[in-house]
C-alpha cells in the first residue's frame, strides 16, 4: 500500500507541477509580465514534487495511525494548509526592478491549490475506498 501510495504522490505532484507550468506561461503571456526572475519553472515543478510527496507520507501514517478517521483528518489538515500556504505570496518581497509587482499574487495563489486538486482528483484511481457504512467512520 505505501508504494501506491507514493507512487500517488509522485503522479500527482508531476500533474500539479505540469498545471503550474502551463498556468505561468498563460498568465505571463495574456498579462505580459515576467516574474521568470523569482518563479522558476524548476521550482515550480520540485515544489509540486515535495508538496504531494509529503503530502503521500502524511496520508500514509494519518491512516495506519488513526484507523477510522486517518483519512478525514488527513483530508482537513491538507486543505487548511493550502488555504494557510497562500499567505506566502502576499508576503513576499519583490526587487524593485520587477514591473507590476501586484499581479504576482495572481500568479502564484492559484498555483498553491495545484498540488490538492491533483492529489484529491488521482486519489480514487490509485486507492479504492473502503465499502463502509457512514456511521463507522465516527
Amino acid at each position: 500500500m505505501f508504494k501506491k501510495i507514493i507512487f500517488l504522490g509522485l503522479v500527482s505532484g508531476l500533474l500539479a507541477g505540469i498545471a503550474a507550468l502551463v498556468y505561468a506561461n498563460v498568465y505571463n503571456s495574456a498579462l505580459g509580465t515576467d516574474f521568470s526572475q523569482i518563479v522558476k519553472p524548476t521550482g515550480i515543478m520540485m515544489t509540486s514534487l515535495i508538496g504531494c510527496l509529503l503530502a503521500a507520507v502524511a496520508y500514509y501514517f494519518s491512516n495506519r495511525w488513526l484507523k477510522n478517521t486517518g483519512e478525514i483528518i488527513f483530508n482537513l489538515v491538507f486543505v487548511l494548509l493550502t488555504f494557510a500556504s497562500i499567505l506566502g505570496p502576499f508576503a513576499t518581497q519583490l526587487p524593485l526592478e520587477i514591473e507590476m509587482p501586484e499581479l504576482f499574487p495572481g500568479l502564484t495563489v492559484p498555483m498553491h491549490f495545484f498540488p490538492a486538486l491533483a492529489w484529491f482528483t488521482l486519489k480514487p484511481l490509485f486507492i479504492r475506498p473502503e465499502k463502509r457504512p457512514f456511521y463507522a467512520v465516527v
